[in-house]
């Protein structure tokens, strides 16, 4: 049944996928498209849409695949009512091993925070996390987001560049700076 395998699939993304959404996003790309429950442009709009909504991304991708999936996977569960307890299922099982680990684990951390050993495993940590997300960044440097042509991957390139620069050199506000892309896009594209 494809609950229990999202349930399966959402608890080992909750388990061993550390540092953040961006850091666990090829492990939920393993886990999700190569099983072909959603394609590779499916998990693209997802991304996209997690990075907008609020809340942690692999929590909003949780709860949108867990809508979708099961209508995908089988026309008979093709319907809101299976879409939400998929929801929830995903969205619960991917945060109960963090929740478990934090609660467990903070009245330790923070007895023992000054200790040589918890400073040296979480200074081994940052590199890890550090090359998840850019894992991440490789994974999502695809077709889909840039286009098969060259002229759509100088395009992008190009609104990347400016967007960057926008942040970087002047006081725009960062949604401003979203809706500017936004529109470059619409126009360019």
């Amino acid at each position: 049944m494809i609950y229990l395998q999202l349930l399966w699939s959402y608890l080992k993304i909750g388990l061993f996928g550390f540092g953040g959404g961006y850091a666990m996003l090829s492990l939920i790309e393993q886990e999700i498209v190569s099983p072909g429950w959603i394609t590779k442009q499916m998990f693209t709009d997802i991304v996209a849409i997690s990075q907008m909504t609020p809340g942690p991304i692999g929590i909003n991708s949780a709860t949108y695949i867990g809508y979708v999936t099961p209508g995908n996977v089988d026309a008979s569960f093709d319907s809101p009512l299976w879409g939400v307890i998929g929801s929830l299922l995903c969205t619960l099982v991917v945060v109960m091993p963090s929740f478990i680990l934090v609660a467990k684990t903070s009245r330790f951390i923070s007895r023992h925070h000054e200790s040589g050993v918890i400073k040296g495993i979480f200074m081994g940590l940052r590199p890890v996390v550090v090359g998840l997300i850019a894992s991440a960044a490789l994974l999502l440097m695809n077709e889909e987001n840039f286009g098969s042509e060259s002229s759509d991957l100088i395009k992008s390139i190009a609104i990347c560049v400016a967007a960057f620069c926008m942040v970087m050199f002047s006081k725009l506000h960062p949604i401003f700076i979203i809706i500017l892309a936004g529109i470059a896009g619409l126009i360019l594209y």
